[in-house]
């Protein structure tokens, strides 16, 4: 898979050709009742959102696309996080990377050079690529051999999600918001949930449900056995700054939220 093409552009340095910032959205941990991490999100530099940036991404800037994406998130995030334990999700592409252990150097320069932990950093990726599994599981095992966790984003939301969870075995899986919304009222998402839960505990994956807005969605993902959660209910992303967690702070407060 290496490309000659794109690794003189990586080593050339040749601009993306457009600017982009990073917004940060809280990932919250329920158990524990505190924000577990962040995911770095792109925007554009008017704050824009995700579409207006993807939209520009082409075949031939996607590797420096996805390097960019890599050094902002890292370099934020060292700014940013305060608390040592704080996570950071970045997504990738899995086609941009040519050959894993080179691609990975950017990454790793710059979370040293920042002073960040790799041992904190997730890698997201979706199906919504077409994927090459020889490819992935080759990106997957050095990310992991490397001390960074592997995250199949959007759990749920194609055809081929199962297929995916068989071959490439991530860290995490993050439902995809199209399960989550209006679980409360859905008996079929209900049991969809429950039965991706029980493949999760049965393969060691943890599982995070994304694009949470409501008390009553919640409520019915925690009683499933959910802890980790992201979505308008605790924070919009905010561009350049970690949001504040409402929910959160009105739990600390002692304000009874669910038990």
């Amino acid at each position: 898979m290496t490309s000659p093409q794109h690794c003189a552009a990586c080593k050339d340095g040749e601009p993306l050709g457009f600017d982009f910032v990073m917004a940060f959205q809280p990932i919250v941990d329920m158990g524990a009742r505190r924000v577990w991490g962040y995911e770095a999100l792109v925007r554009g530099t008017n704050g824009e959102g995700a579409f207006a940036v993807l939209s520009r991404v082409t075949d031939d800037n996607r590797y420096r696309f996805d390097q960019m994406c890599r050094v902002k998130a890292i370099t934020a995030a060292s700014e940013l996080f305060r608390d040592p334990h704080l996570q950071l999700s970045i997504n990738f592409m899995p086609n941009a990377v040519y050959e894993p252990a080179a691609c990975i150097r950017t990454s790793l320069a710059t979370a040293k050079q920042v002073g960040f932990a790799r041992e904190r950093i997730a890698f997201e990726f979706t199906e919504d690529e077409r994927l090459d599994v020889s490819h992935v599981n080759r990106i997957i095992a050095e990310y992991k051999r490397l001390g960074f966790t592997v995250a199949l984003d959007d759990f749920g939301s194609g055809y081929n999600g199962l297929g995916l969870l068989a071959d490439f075995r991530p860290d995490t899986i993050k439902i995809d918001m199209h399960l989550v919304r209006g679980i409360d009222t859905s008996p079929t998402r209900q049991a969809i949930v429950r039965g991706i839960l029980g493949i999760a505990r049965e393969l060691d994956i943890s599982v995070t449900a994304e694009g949470v807005e409501t008390e009553a969605e919640l409520t019915v993902l925690m009683a499933a056995g959910i802890t980790k959660f992201q979505g308008y209910l605790f924070a919009k992303p905010a561009i350049g700054q970690l949001p504040a967690v409402p929910y959160l702070d009105r739990a600390a407060a002692g304000e009874r939220l669910i038990a």
